[in-house]
């Protein structure tokens, strides 16, 4: 009996093993887990629950507080404003105070708190109207489903100009572009110095980061404008619920136009037009096969010989005050160093003026009896001297020898 009662153990084991052909298959991920009583659909997990005062009816066991900076531009407004701030904030049991002195605002918890989360919140608050945010929206950050983000663009670009650029790529022509961003994300966007301050939710703070940070690296926001009105459409197609949008979204390449160096070519056609037209033929001589080679090899670009060595390291400016010595000076003997060396560069240059104020004193050159000449004597000369002076010759010699036969 024993034997058979193991073989039907094993027959029972690898019918258990076998693989159930009308199963479903199951995730690699998910093999070991365990159904949970709060897995329904009628549970939604990413509703944000409110917190009342019967949650929380015993305060805190510690106080938390969190204080920020304003500029001194702010002070104005931020007096103006504080009534309704502190009214705002004692609505959920959270404390405030402005220190003009110091230039700064705080936030902290009191015994009346009972929401956990709103103190940061409050701290939220305090940034924004620090960061000129207008109170009446900056307050909206209390709110359960608005969030806020502060994005720093001032050390995204390094020169000054092309980041004042950059940032007025943002707001548009009359704020044309910002208000586009606004309305795609759901966002209030504030553009201020050198931070961009942004309230909405989750989704369309994360736009409004990849549009910004994309601006100031020289991707203007068109691109992501287009990108995000093709996805508001296509979001309206329930069809399209489940599946990839990436055929639909435009890919737009990035253009770099170098700037092409002149060639040899484009040289010697460069000052065409200026050479006047003849019968054809070039006045430079023409090349022989012979010349016409060697140019060519001068032309071919030597090939460097490899070696698998790196090259050598340049000297550093303190390796070179180490082998004149400098290095080892004190800044009394650098300094008169420096100054020896300037009253040099002044010396020469002075010797050089003197120079040329000298050669303003030399007397020039006289001619050997030519300068005294006068014009027209001058002027004989050189058609005497000149290709037809012995034709003129020939002509006096006939006219004395048709004198001398009429005699």
């Amino acid at each position: 009996m024993a034997p058979n009662k193991k073989s039907q153990d094993q027959a029972e084991a690898s019918t258990s093993s076998a693989p159930n052909e009308d199963a479903e298959p199951v995730n690699k991920n998910k093999r070991f887990r365990k159904e949970k009583p709060w897995d329904t659909d009628d549970v939604n997990h990413w509703e944000i629950p409110k917190i009342t005062r019967e949650d929380h009816p015993l305060p805190f066991a510690e106080e938390s507080s969190f204080a920020t900076l304003f500029p001194k531009y702010r002070e104005k407004y931020l007096k103006e404003v504080w009534g309704p701030v502190t009214r705002a904030l004692e609505k959920h049991g959270i404390a405030c105070t402005l220190d003009l002195v110091e230039g700064s605002m705080t936030v902290r918890t009191t015994r009346k708190t009972f929401d956990p989360y709103i103190l940061f919140k409050a701290r939220d608050l305090i940034k924004l109207l620090s960061r000129s945010v207008p109170f009446p929206q900056a307050v909206r950050v209390l709110q359960d489903d608005v969030t806020s983000d502060v994005i720093k663009i001032g050390g995204l670009v390094r020169n000054k100009e092309r980041f004042v650029k950059r940032r007025q790529r943002i707001i548009g022509p009359n704020g044309s572009t910002l208000k586009a961003i606004e309305l795609l994300t759901g966002c209030y966007v504030l553009v201020q110095g050198n931070t961009v301050s942004a309230m909405g939710g989750y989704k369309g703070l994360k736009e409004v980061r990849r549009i910004i940070v994309d601006c100031m690296k020289n991707i203007h926001p068109i691109y992501h404008i287009k990108e995000l009105m093709i996805k508001r459409e296509l979001a309206k197609d329930p069809k399209l619920a489940n599946e990839s949008w990436d055929r639909f979204l435009p890919k737009f390449k990035k253009r770099n136009v170098k700037s092409k160096k002149p060639s040899a070519e484009a040289g010697a056609t460069e000052n065409a037009n200026t050479i006047p037209l003849g019968n054809g033929t070039s006045s430079k001589p023409a090349l022989t096969a012979e010349q016409e080679g060697e140019k060519k090899e001068k032309d071919k670009k030597k090939k460097k010989v490899y070696t698998p060595f790196p090259p050598p390291q340049q000297p550093s400016k303190i390796d070179l005050q180490i082998e004149s010595g400098e290095y080892f000076l004190k800044p009394r003997e650098k300094k008169e160093r420096i100054e020896a060396e300037r009253e040099k560069r002044q010396e020469s240059k002075q010797r050089e003026r003197e120079k040329e104020r000298e050669k303003s004193f030399i007397a020039p050159k006289e001619d050997d009896g030519e300068g005294q000449l006068s014009k027209k004597a001058k002027k004989r000369k050189e058609k005497e001297s000149g290709p037809d002076g012995d034709a003129e010759d020939k002509k006096k010699d006939k006219k004395k020898r048709k004198r001398e036969d009429k005699e």
